[in-house]
């Protein structure tokens, strides 16, 4: 059967137009040798292409919105699911139902209506389903864990081509690969969220020129020290191309009131010479201009670790480091909930390190060798203070499962992905598999 009777939804090839644009990954340089694209009408459709792809003996790759991608798809099919798009929202239980094509700034302005959240990263134009399998560090996970820890069920498509609901009570090994191991193990069409209360939300950005840095460094990590559960710190050091001047800021929400809020964060205002501060109590909708990451493809090239602690050699180097040709080196505060996450309840567990660091350069030919380079450096420099572990859902081309779990959890969901996927019918940006 040729894939185009198999399906309902529109089918782009190599060589046809539309078909690069179509299997472009959100990080522009991300090369996708993918053998066909499809763009799913509905769940049955996704169930119609598993089908198709399992008598065929050919793979599917997910990529909602293109976010992780690894260019790890030789020859697969890569399915995009930006027609399901449909959002429930129970306000009184407090549950959203989220299709896998749905963006968080979309959900975040739905739910805002109700006084009401859910565990959002940085990025308005992730989606809410792609961020929940990778785990999701949101801006909230320190009072609320991995984003996939609020996940209640997944309504997905197997490796048989059946739509099945799962919960923790239907298949429990499936739910906790699900939440947070990647999406090696079926196709999610539609997730189950819990929401939050959010009666108050406060956050924004201060910005001070690069000769603060030693200080705002300073006070960061005075304030993240003990900062209560409900406030997330995270601090950037900026490098523009000239003539834009080098800068440093700091991004943060908090779950109460702007008091309460101002209380927390007075030693950043004792620093005193910031050229703007964009705080205040804010709409949930508009969570995402805090970090004001791109919303449209990038050629962005970036690295992720994780910091043990910060002490005074780690910071220095944080501080004071080059940072050339780098756009942007991001410290972000963790713990909390994410250092006491339940080991059965998703395949993330804990997250014992207390920071994370993300550096962030440009994919372009001219370019790219140098940014790794100066990223790599840097990580050295850094030393013992780089725990070696990295999240899955910020890992990079060329890096794999094995950086992002524990040996233990790793052969577990290897032997999930066996059991649930044994002809290899689905595969994840990042496999568990070798």
């Amino acid at each position: 059967m040729d894939l185009r009777n198999a399906v309902r939804g529109r089918v782009l090839l190599p060589g046809e137009d539309g078909f690069d644009q179509a299997a472009g990954p959100w990080a522009v340089g991300v090369h996708q040798p993918v053998a066909a694209v499809v763009e799913a009408e509905d769940a049955a459709d996704v169930a119609a292409l598993v089908r198709y792809a399992r008598e065929a003996g050919l793979t599917v790759a997910a990529q909602p919105s293109g976010h992780g991608a690894s260019g790890d798809v030789q020859g697969v099919i890569l399915l995009r699911t930006g027609r399901l798009d449909r959002v429930e929202i129970d306000a009184r239980a407090r549950i959203a139902r989220v299709g896998a094509g749905v963006r968080w700034g979309r959900l975040l302005a739905e739910t805002g209506a109700y006084g009401l959240m859910g565990p959002a990263g940085s990025s308005p134009a992730v989606t809410v389903a792609g961020f929940v399998a990778g785990g999701g560090i949101s801006w909230f996970s320190r009072s609320q864990g991995w984003a996939a820890d609020s996940v209640r069920a997944f309504e997905i498509v197997d490796a048989d081509g059946r739509q099945v609901r799962v919960t923790g009570d239907s298949d429990s090994e499936l739910f906790w690969a699900l939440r947070g191991g990647g999406g090696d193990y079926a196709l999610i069409t539609s997730i189950e969220l819990a929401l939050y209360p959010a009666p108050s939300v406060y956050g924004g950005r201060i910005i001070w020129p690069a000769a603060r840095a030693g200080a705002v460094f300073d006070a960061f990590r005075q304030i993240t020290a003990d900062a209560p559960r409900e406030l997330s710190v995270w601090i950037n050091r900026t490098a523009p191309p000239p003539p834009a001047p080098p800068m440093v800021s700091v991004d943060v929400t908090y779950l109460g009131d702007e008091a309460e809020a101002k209380a927390l964060l007075a030693a950043f205002d004792e620093i005193g010479g910031s050229l703007s501060d964009s705080r205040g109590l804010m709409d949930l909708a508009d969570l995402g201009t805090i970090a004001a990451e791109p919303v449209e493809p990038s050629p962005m090239l970036a690295r992720t670790e994780l910091l043990t602690g910060l002490d005074a050699a780690t910071l220095e180097t944080l501080s004071g480091a080059d940072l050339a040709p780098l756009l942007n080196l991001q410290v972000r505060h963790l713990g909390g909930a994410l250092a006491e996450a339940d080991p059965a309840g998703g395949a993330g567990g804990p997250l014992a390190e207390r920071y994370l660091l993300y550096l962030l350069g440009l994919r372009l030919p001219h370019l790219a060798d140098a940014v790794q380079g100066k990223q790599a450096a840097l990580v050295e420099a850094l030393g013992q203070a780089v725990s070696g572990r990295k999240p899955y859902t910020f890992l990079a081309p060329g890096e794999n499962a094995a950086q992002a779990f524990p040996a233990g959890t790793l052969a577990r969901l290897r032997q999930t992905k066996r059991h649930h996927d044994p002809n290899g019918t689905f595969r994840a940006n990042f496999p568990v598999l070798d």
